[in-house]
């Protein structure tokens, strides 16, 4: 069972005083918020806080999605998120001692370093503040206290992208891992080499300097004319990867993780074979919903088990329908 924080105690004793509250409006037929601590007002603020840290590059745009989920569900529910990221381990941390500090209602954290992570985490259990985890780390998130993950399962997406790179006939891939030391991407590459019909090389850039690695991408294409696919890990590096293979003169098919209104546009027009799409915007979203239906409704949400956002494929077939919502900033 997942560790219930003593505070929601209290929230679960008020939302009993809430729900007489709610019963009685219905009676009387005037709209009534249920709110934390056993009070209701009509359309009020929660007064909530939550904090999510996460380990993203700057202008990485698919923690802009993460963000943007959290901060919806935080629009309705009447509760403040507020942002940041570091992909500094270290710096990570200090980012979750000053959520403690500043004594918010829950913390939701992406884990690339769950080892580097476990003190800040455990320094949040003792001051009875409840964590999410998102994105990576959900083989440890348990048992660094959250009450749940929101995610997909790494491993088991690789599989799937491995399947449709062999689908397509690829025989020789690299796999770009754009963070050096994300166990979630290396699991990526490790589900991949596990179901393609052939070999995989892991091949290691930079996400901070996008450039680079296109060039890394293209000087791997030129160097091994029969590498014939690249399976990249992150949508910026999925468009970087196909300008590499148009300027190396490559036939390598490109397949990537993540969703963006550049990639789907690529798979569109055929540059891309498909993306794995995590769905990062239920990765905000779904975290915030779970602090809340627990604060106002004492639900506890994955019964110690992770909640699965994907994976999911974009492909030909659906890339029009998903660009939609990835030009919205929500896919």
């Amino acid at each position: 069972m997942p560790r219930i924080p003593a505070r929601w105690a209290a929230a679960a004793a008020g939302g009993a005083a809430a729900l007489a509250l709610l019963t009685l409006s219905a009676c009387t037929g005037q709209p009534v918020t249920a709110t934390s601590g056993g009070t209701a007002q009509a359309g009020a603020d929660t007064g909530r806080t939550y904090a999510l840290v996460v380990h993203a590059v700057p202008g990485d745009a698919f923690w802009d999605v993460v963000k943007s989920g959290a901060q919806a569900a935080g629009a309705l529910y009447g509760s403040t998120v507020t942002y940041q990221g570091d992909p500094d381990v270290q710096k990570q941390s200090q980012l979750i001692e000053t959520a403690i500090a500043d004594n918010v209602d829950g913390i939701i954290v992406s884990m690339a370093n769950p080892d580097g992570l476990s003190g800040a985490l455990a320094d949040a259990v003792a001051a009875d503040i409840p964590i999410i985890t998102i994105n990576s780390g959900a083989e440890e998130s348990a048992a660094l206290g959250a009450l749940t993950h929101v995610g997909q399962g790494e491993y088991l997406a690789g599989q799937g992208a491995g399947t449709k790179l062999t689908e397509a006939g690829a025989k020789k891939v690299l796999c770009v891992i754009h963070e050096a030391g994300n166990a979630g991407l290396e699991d990526r590459c490790a589900g991949a080499a596990d179901t393609l019909d052939g070999s995989m090389t892991n091949l290691q850039v930079d996400i901070a300097n996008l450039a680079d690695a296109q060039n890394t991408i293209k000087s791997a294409l030129l160097a091994d004319p029969t590498i014939d696919g690249v399976l990249t890990l992150n949508s910026a590096v999925g468009v970087a990867a196909a300008q590499a293979q148009v300027e190396a003169g490559s036939d390598a098919q490109i397949g990537t993780f993540d969703v963006s209104a550049d990639v789907t546009r690529l798979i569109a027009d055929g540059s891309i074979l498909f993306a794995v799409d995590q769905q990062p915007y239920l990765q905000g979203y779904l975290p915030v919903s779970f602090f809340e239906l627990f604060y106002t409704n004492g639900n506890v949400v994955g019964g110690s088990q992770p909640v699965y956002s994907g994976p999911g494929f974009v492909t030909k077939e659906n890339a029009g329908q998903v660009a939609t919502f990835a030009g919205l900033g929500t896919r």
